[in-house]
């Protein structure tokens, strides 16, 4: 998948409809990857996003709220140095090239008006945000020197240039028919193939299309007819004829729903194998096509530190457990310790030192003979005094195994909790708090603590059922907590999915009767925000909130219940976004 020149001229007749003449309220930078800039102007407000992440660099209009750190980075304060306040005048596209330049009207440090650009290249890992004053670079997300690129630095005080050109021909420049000759002269080619290479800003899932759509199939050129010709002329007049405008895209899903591709043409090629979704504006689709995947790819950036220590502590803990469950049944061959320091005692008349093995009657089973093996270098006595020594060992260890296997299956469970938290934190606030976690239950040593300034408490989430029933969902364990035994009253209901890390959901009942209706409901919203979440059939157990009990050292989140029922359910996303109080 990837954003074409042919998309990004829709994308930038769009910004010009809808940009041009307003100004740089504010410049953020979420990532290293993306810059925000909040436009305002004629009673309207945009946040327009420049991303140049390798696997999805785009350009336009975003309505996601984007959490910012807490130190903008130095590309950033550049930007708010000189685009504060700055006046949009246009945006160009070089031909139907991946390349877009936003021009604007700023000031410089004395008060001077000066005319700048941001450039982006959308070109997978060599896109790039370039600030350019003069045909000059001032800097750039991306700096690219000599040990990077032999053809092309891209460094401060240089002069921008173009990436090398391609040798193909622009759909605004050049006659259909030109372009038509262009791409029967490579006859050996299929004609999706041909079209890729001969003209400018095309996709394969383009190009395939109008090959499809020309022979229903992907014939080599020399194949085509002259009626083949004649349809692929149509097809290009046509796509030339829409450049100018906006107009409608296309996303296509799977059937579940799932992203796929994009298009600024309606997509035949797959039958129904795909669908077609259609949208107005290009911005509205490039959001709701990256915006889940960049939250996820957001988190896992700031978070990384937290998600690399949680998965080596469940996987050392996971693996103390199975030591101990190794030493535990090791342990379950105690009593044959015991016997053999019995047996050993009973015949202490006949036994010497310096054999391998004592073979002596066993009392408890018809005086049949065993062989009970023993260190030759020790006397009987010192064997038999081994024995029961090591009886006594694995007695205790046996005691202790339990509990600490019963423990560490606890702190497995808390951590995993964690994990699933972690997966699901939308904002840095987000973050501190489970940083502050886990430096409380003492897995981070937090040195900075008593300087830095405790992240801000943060609502539990909100929902409202269909039959007008509040549900809250705690977004983690220390608010999990808080919900389930302070917040929530005897009478509501708790839920949570069973077996399975996941937020505890409270349904407020207000003095009324939880109705079956807002239990489904608030359970679909459990099994969404668990582990479980992208599963089927998910178990959701739901109990009074007077049923539940904290054990007395537990971790949070940790609560305990014996009374309760169980509701199978299908996460549904979208039917939660929909329940969800903005």
């Amino acid at each position: 998948m990837a954003l074409d020149g042919i998309f990004l001229t829709k994308i930038k007749n769009e910004l010009n409809e809808k940009a041009v003449g307003l100004r740089v309220d504010r410049v953020n930078q979420p990532t290293n990857d993306e810059i925000i800039l909040n436009l305002r102007g004629r009673g309207v407000s945009y946040k327009l996003l420049f991303c140049v992440r390798a696997d999805s660099p785009r350009l336009h209009f975003t309505s996601h709220s984007i959490d910012n750190p807490p130190v903008p980075p130095m590309f950033c304060m550049l930007l708010r140095k000189y685009l504060t306040g700055a006046l949009i005048k246009g945006f160009r596209q070089f031909e139907s090239d991946r390349i877009i330049f936003v021009d604007l009207d700023a000031t410089n440090e004395i008060g001077d008006r000066i005319e700048v650009s941001l450039c982006i290249e959308v070109m997978n890992k060599y896109s790039n945000l370039i600030f350019l004053k003069d045909g000059k670079i001032i800097d750039a997300l991306k700096r690219v020197d000599i040990t990077t690129s032999s053809v092309r630095q891209i460094l401060p005080g240089m002069e921008y240039k173009l990436p090398p050109k391609q040798d193909k021909l622009c759909l605004e420049k050049c006659e259909t028919a030109e372009l038509v000759k262009r791409i029967m002269t490579f006859r050996e080619k299929s004609l999706s193939g041909a079209i890729m290479a001969s003209v400018q800003g095309v996709s394969p899932v383009i190009a395939r299309e109008i090959s499809h759509r020309v022979c229903f199939d992907d014939l080599q050129v020399k194949e085509l007819g002259s009626d083949n010709t004649e349809a692929l002329f149509k097809e290009l007049e046509a796509i030339k004829t829409d450049l100018p405008l906006s107009g409608e895209v296309y996303m296509l899903t799977e059937q579940s729903g799932k992203p796929k591709d994009m298009s600024h043409l309606e997509i035949r090629q797959y039958g129904d194998a795909l669908c077609c979704k259609k949208y107005e504006s290009p911005s509205e689709l490039l959001d709701d096509f990256y915006f889940e995947r960049d939250r996820i790819n957001r988190i896992n950036h700031r978070g990384r530190e937290l998600i690399r220590l949680l998965n080596k502590l469940i996987e050392r803990t996971s693996r103390k457990i199975a030591l101990q469950q190794q030493e535990l049944r090791r342990c379950e061959d105690k009593d044959t310790l015991k016997l053999y320091g019995e047996l050993i005692v009973a015949n202490l008349y006949r036994l010497k030192k310096g054999t391998a093995y004592y073979e002596v009657e066993n009392y408890y089973d018809n005086c049949s003979l065993i062989r009970i093996p023993c260190n030759p270098a020790l006397s009987p006595q010192e064997n038999q005094k081994k024995y029961y020594k090591d009886y006594r060992k694995a007695q205790t260890a046996q005691r202790l195994l339990v509990d600490l296997i019963k423990q560490g299956e606890e702190e497995l469970i808390y951590l995993e909790s964690v994990l699933d938290e972690l997966s699901r934190a939308d904002t840095d606030a987000e973050i501190s708090l489970i940083r502050l976690e886990l430096s409380s239950a003492g897995y981070i040593r937090n040195t900075k603590a008593k300087k830095q300034k405790p992240p801000k408490e943060l609502p539990p989430y909100e929902f409202m059922t269909s039959d007008g029933y509040r549900v809250l969902v705690g977004r983690n364990n220390i608010q999990n907590d808080r919900l389930s035994l302070k917040t929530a009253r005897k009478t509501d209901m708790w839920l949570h999915t069973q077996k399975i890390p996941g937020s505890h959901v409270i349904i407020c009942g207000d003095g009324r009767e939880i109705s079956d209706n807002a239990i489904e409901e608030a359970a679909v919203i459990a099994a969404v925000y668990s582990k479980a979440a992208d599963s089927s059939l998910v178990p959701v157990d739901y109990t009074p909130v007077k049923q539940l009990k904290k054990p007395v050292g537990s971790k949070a989140g940790m609560v305990i219940y014996h009374e309760y029922y169980t509701i199978i359910v299908n996460p549904d996303k979208d039917k939660v976004e929909a329940l969800r109080v903005k």
